[in-house]
């Protein structure tokens, strides 16, 4: 694992208003340089309700140091106390469940802009082991520091509240996939990561970069490597979508959505004062 120290960062933690008063006036350069880290997460927050500058220059106060981990690599493990909690800003991390007979399973799939373990300031561990799913990039918040943003900041906590609800509407809408076919299940994850990564800037209108197997697949929608193998090429002779080389490529995303019975509703990206 490469740790790669934060740019323009102090150790300390203050108060946001104070911290935003020193980055705009003292560091106008490295304020700049932190908004530009973290600005998935600012792009997948206002997509839901607008930030103000302090909120912002707030967020990037609370990051302290981004790091790299390779894909496989374990982030976080259950069980394990934490004392930080993980934004994802590039690749794909899993919430993975390993099961007595050794198979494990993907029960959940975190696209750049997602705080991974947000919830870990309360529950302070998971029952979980989180894994990159490809090479990511990623940025550590201490809790200490979101503790005091969620004091000072009352519309930013309930900004951050918002993701973990999301999460929990995203856990739903898997479960009740599960009740559907294998085409529907891998066409229903398709559209999903789509517009998910399309809301952040990470996909364009006919397709992204999915650095997934066919096995990371399976173990998201309860399928053998070999049966989403199958699936995959009736999806691509349908003309459906085409998932080759890393990428996904949807010739039609109306049709696709239409295939999956697919409605974004449960992922909530209209904005509205929250």
């Amino acid at each position: 694992m490469v740790i790669a120290a934060g740019d323009g960062m102090e150790s300390g933690i203050m108060a946001s208003g104070q911290r935003a008063a020193v980055l705009m006036q003292d560091a106008p350069v490295a304020a700049g340089r932190d908004l530009d880290r973290i600005s998935v997460l600012i792009c997948a927050l206002e997509r839901r309700d607008r930030l103000s500058e302090q909120e912002r220059a707030a967020l990037a106060a609370a990051a302290v140091e981004v790091r790299t981990h390779p894909q496989g690599d374990t982030l976080i493990r259950a069980g394990v106390a934490a004392d930080h909690s993980t934004l994802l800003l590039d690749g794909l991390l899993g919430r993975v469940y390993y099961m007595s007979e050794g198979k494990r399973q993907v029960v959940a799939l975190h696209s750049p802009g997602d705080f991974v373990d947000l919830h870990s300031l309360l529950l302070r561990r998971l029952d979980h082991d989180v894994v990159a799913m490809s090479d990511v990039r990623v940025a550590i918040f201490p809790h200490a520091a979101l503790r005091r943003l969620t004091e000072t900041e009352p519309h930013l906590a309930r900004m951050l509240w918002l993701l973990t609800v999301i999460d929990a509407a995203i856990h739903r809408e898997w479960i009740a996939r599960l009740g559907h076919s294998a085409a529907v299940r891998i066409a229903h994850l398709l559209c999903e990561l789509h517009t998910r990564l399309l809301a952040v800037g990470e996909a364009t209108p006919q397709g992204f970069v999915i650095d997934l197997t066919q096995a990371d697949l399976g173990d998201m929608t309860g399928l053998t490597p070999v049966h989403v193998n199958r699936t995959l090429r009736k999806l691509r002779e349908a003309n459906l979508a085409v998932v080759r080389d890393g990428y996904a490529s949807i010739p039609d995303v109306t049709k696709l959505r239409d295939f999956a019975g697919f409605d974004p509703n449960y992922l909530y990206l209209e904005s509205h004062p929250r």
